[in-house]
């Protein structure tokens, strides 16, 4: 990632309930739950320093206190792990957060939605610079040696300005679960947004591009969340404030390289946990030993 395609704050709106995945989040964020070996936070986390993240800014809840332990320094571990000559797990701990990279936890009230949680970021984000959200539900795996689809994004924003929006092609009897984007064509995956239309129903969808849970995002898009009116749930939505933005700066649309796992829903997150599980380096060949031994019967 060179410099001038780096991407240098990303914001993790990690305020949620995480109310699909209880009991389990009851006591713990739905953002530290794992996938083998890693919560999912830290694959968040990873993606953005692998766009050129220094700075990571958490919109939190007053439940997720186990995110900023994860990031923490860990003495008393590492000091166990390094007199019991456990080399590879200290680094594995110390590496959680890289050497120059920052993290900021802004505590975010209420949950009034994902426009209002990247609101309260404001304060952590440079002036006049772009900035990336990652929604950690979406876990994207773009395979050994793929490129990062933030860093992707980031490549697209470089070139084009404006803000970047991470979309992929949904049946169209799913639009009803995302934004959908309206829009010309540009080609190569790359679309110019015209409009964002939150959740329309099939034979309404202007196209099957659904928004997931990466952006790039013009600074000046705080300007237009300060104006943006809740909706009818009293949640301040991220697509209106687009919407405003649309008429002053380019908006694209990239479809990423990438197999998303929609981690915020139990059959996404076992779906993400079995795809993992196989490629593991250590675990892989003996796990898909045991699926195969399953048999059709389970």
């Amino acid at each position: 990632m060179t410099e001038a395609n780096a991407i240098r704050t990303v914001v993790f709106p990690v305020a949620g309930l995480g109310t699909r995945f209880l009991p389990a989040t009851k006591a713990s964020p739905k953002e530290m739950l794992p996938v083998v070996d890693k919560p999912l936070i830290q694959y968040a986390v990873e993606e953005a320093v692998a766009a050129g993240a220094e700075h990571l800014v958490f919109v939190t809840g007053r439940t997720k206190r186990a995110i900023e332990d994860h990031f923490d320094t860990a003495t008393e571990l590492e000091r166990e792990l390094e007199a019991s000559g456990k080399e590879r797990l200290l680094k594995l701990v110390r590496d959680t957060v890289p050497e120059g990279v920052s993290c900021i936890y802004i505590r975010q009230g209420e949950a009034l939605g994902l426009g209002h949680a990247v609101a309260c970021a404001r304060p952590a984000v440079r002036r006049g610079e772009p900035f990336g959200v990652i929604l950690a539900d979406d876990l994207i795996d773009v395979g050994e040696g793929g490129r990062p689809v933030l860093a992707q994004m980031a490549q697209v924003a470089a070139a084009r300005g404006g803000s970047v929006l991470g979309v992929e092609r949904v049946p169209q009897s799913e639009t009803h679960k995302y934004g959908v984007v309206e829009g010309e064509a540009l080609g190569e995956g790359l679309t110019a947004v015209r409009g964002l239309v939150e959740k329309p129903e099939p034979a309404a969808a202007p196209s099957n591009l659904a928004v997931v849970g990466r952006y790039i995002l013009s600074c000046s898009v705080f300007e237009h969340l300060a104006q943006t009116a809740p909706d009818r749930r009293g949640e301040i939505q991220l697509t209106d404030a687009m919407a405003g933005l649309m008429g002053e700066e380019p908006i694209f649309a990239h479809e990423y390289a990438g197999v998303r796992y929609d981690c915020g829903s139990k059959l996404g997150y076992l779906q993400a946990s079995v795809a993992y599980g196989l490629k593991h380096p250590e675990l892989g060949p003996a796990f898909r030993d045991y699926l195969d031994g399953l048999g059709p019967s389970g």
